[in-house]
């Protein structure tokens, strides 16, 4: 789908439709108190207070009405510039502009705004000349969001939407967001039972149903076991730390924002942890090492939480609960370099099992005019972009530099891939590090019998389990290759009273090579049955019938075909076996 900042015109035409929409909503709700209207990637949105009344998604239709009355009106819409004191008297009785002036920079002398028939808006522009020039628009959702992203400050109507410079266009971009709509993993989450969410458990708190356990655990053990054949030692550590854990680590002075209040517990503080480092290095720091111990690789199937705003949550893609795919490999300097491309290999060699082709590489490096927010030494830092980038060059990988993305204690790379909905977000990471190792008095034992400090690699080849079910669900439309699928074949016998036996017959066959197998002998048609079975995307469909019955053999309906092919029952297992095995994808 189109992003509307990437192309000058369209932003400028979404920013004046934003405007359209606050005429509107002036006009049928005179009382209103309007915040900001900016352009966004998908569109425009306005921030509204409108006191006790509460749009619905039903009433965007009334305003989408109102507004194309306004657009056809066709008002010039005029620029005007003001004196910070201007500005305050003409929008005195409005406390969200007038918060909105007081805030601006002292140097700003001139402030604009743009009237278009009655309404007048605060803003910088620019916008299109006239209001018919915003002919073809859509209003997509309403939504609450607070006012300046605070939760304690009071609540707004947010409403969205998108325009374009010809109705098909417009057409496009709403087929395209139905196609997305029915990819979202909240929905597929939903229909096919992966998970749930409850206000009474808690916002961001999913849990996993059976199809999502099962999901849930092929992946997991998936990962450990590509991680056991590259010399990866598996650990255990608790979901919660003392308060002087985080302080050690320094994430407690420059993570505090994102994680959970501090608990007391007898005379102690305890913090739910928001990552699981700080656990790794105390463990490191158990024995003593040698430098023929290292590369160390410590891997954890690890449950964080993290403190995210009711309005950022999205079903698993972003939760206050989630299971990291963590490793830390505590190295030598002479070895950073053969370790950081054994991790890109992992993550390459897993994204070519799950059949993902479309990501990028960033390489997040600090601001060096950011002194608060990374670990403050300019020698570590310098040393460890420098060996970062040194690397990525020579395994030749194309990446960009984003500045000021890095971790607090060193730079990283980010695989980022784009979701069919929502922004682009980081599904691995490797990040490599000169200053946990430091703070937490890290050593090995080097050949001259010097004690040395490590280097370690942070490293998650799956960010979050969480969020990886939820970008994959969308990429596959929720039809999963047959070893991820939670069932992975339904036998149905044509007429249960006479092949009833039979398919009990195959389906502990099944059973028996463990195959996640269903049998359905509901008193129900045929026909019926398989309907459910593809709406289920189940891989394997077996249709037995009297041949079936009296050959020993099976016919099988592969998900989405019409067409039925008939083998004998070892040739069945042989082929599931051999998918299973070695994850071959669904065509």
């Amino acid at each position: 789908m189109i992003n509307i900042k990437e192309n000058e015109e369209l932003d400028k035409l979404n920013h004046s439709c934003a405007h359209l929409l606050a005429q509107a909503v002036q006009h049928l709700y005179p009382h209103a108190k309007f915040w900001v209207g900016p352009s966004i990637e998908e569109g425009f949105y306005y921030d509204i207070d409108l006191g006790d009344d509460v749009i619905k998604e039903e009433d965007l239709e009334r305003i989408e009405k109102e507004m194309k009355k306004c657009s056809k009106s066709a008002k010039n819409i005029i620029r005007h510039e003001l004196t910070k004191e201007e500005a305050l008297e003409k929008f005195k009785d409005d406390p969200y502009k007038i918060d909105l002036i007081s805030r601006m920079d002292e140097n700003e002398t001139v402030i604009s705004c743009y009237t278009q028939g009655d309404f007048t808006d605060l803003c910088r522009g620019p916008h299109v000349s006239n209001t018919k020039e915003i002919k073809y628009f859509k209003l997509l959702k309403v939504s609450g969001a607070y006012w300046k992203g605070d939760s304690k400050n009071k609540m707004l109507q947010r409403i969205y939407g998108i325009c374009f410079e010809n109705q098909e266009d417009l057409d496009n971009h709403l087929q395209a967001l139905a196609e997305a709509a029915e990819r979202d993993h909240r929905k597929i989450g939903k229909d096919l039972g992966i998970y749930m969410m409850s206000d009474l458990v808690g916002r961001g708190l999913p849990m996993y149903l059976p199809n999502g356990f099962i999901l849930w655990n092929e992946l997991e053990n998936y990962i450990r076991n590509k991680e056991i054949k590259r010399g990866y030692k598996h650990v255990q550590t608790p979901p919660l730390g003392n308060v002087e854990l985080y302080k050690t680590s320094g994430h407690l002075d420059h993570y505090k924002d994102a994680m959970f209040p501090i608990m007391e517990v007898e005379d102690e503080q305890y913090v739910l942890r928001p990552m699981n480092c700080p656990h790794h290095m105390v463990m490191y720091a158990n024995d003593i090492h040698s430098y023929r111990d290292l590369p160390l690789r410590i891997a954890e199937i690890a449950r964080d939480c993290r403190y995210e705003t009711s309005g950022s949550l999205k079903g698993i893609e972003r939760v206050r609960t989630f299971c990291q795919n963590d490793s830390h490999i505590f190295c030598t300097p002479d070895q950073i370099e053969s370790e950081f491309k054994n991790v890109v290999d992992l993550i390459l060699e897993c994204y070519k099992d799950l059949g993902i082709t479309e990501y990028k590489f960033d390489l997040a490096l600090r601001d060096p005019e950011d002194k608060e927010k990374f670990y403050p030494d300019d020698e570590m830092w310098d040393k460890a972009e420098n060996a970062l980038r040194k690397i990525l060059d020579d395994i030749g990988i194309p990446y960009r530099e984003m500045v000021g993305d890095a971790a607090f204690y060193g730079p990283k790379l980010d695989v980022q891939v784009k979701p069919a909905v929502g922004n682009e977000f980081s599904l691995s990471t490797c990040q490599i590090d000169f200053c946990l190792p430091m703070k937490f008095g890290l050593t090995y034992i080097a050949p001259d019998g010097s004690k040395k400090t490590p280097v370690v690699l942070h490293r998650a080849v799956f960010g979050s389990l969480d969020r990886t079910i939820a970008y994959y669900l969308e990429e596959t439309k929720g039809i999963l290759p047959t070893w991820l699928a939670p069932v992975q074949v339904q036998v149905m016998p044509v007429n249960t009273e006479y092949q009833g036996e039979y398919a009990k017959e195959v389906y502990d066959l099944l059973m028996d090579n463990n195959i996640r197998v269903e049998l359905d002998d509901r008193n129900e048609k045929l026909g019926y049955r398989l309907r459910e079975s593809q709406i289920r995307k189940i891989p394997y469909t077996l249709i037995l019938g009297d041949q079936e019955k009296e050959s020993k053999s099976i016919s099988y309906r592969l998900f989405g075909d019409k067409e039925t092919t008939t083998v004998s029952q070892e040739e069945f297992i042989k082929l599931l076996k051999d998918e299973i095995d070695n994850h071959k994808l669904r065509k």
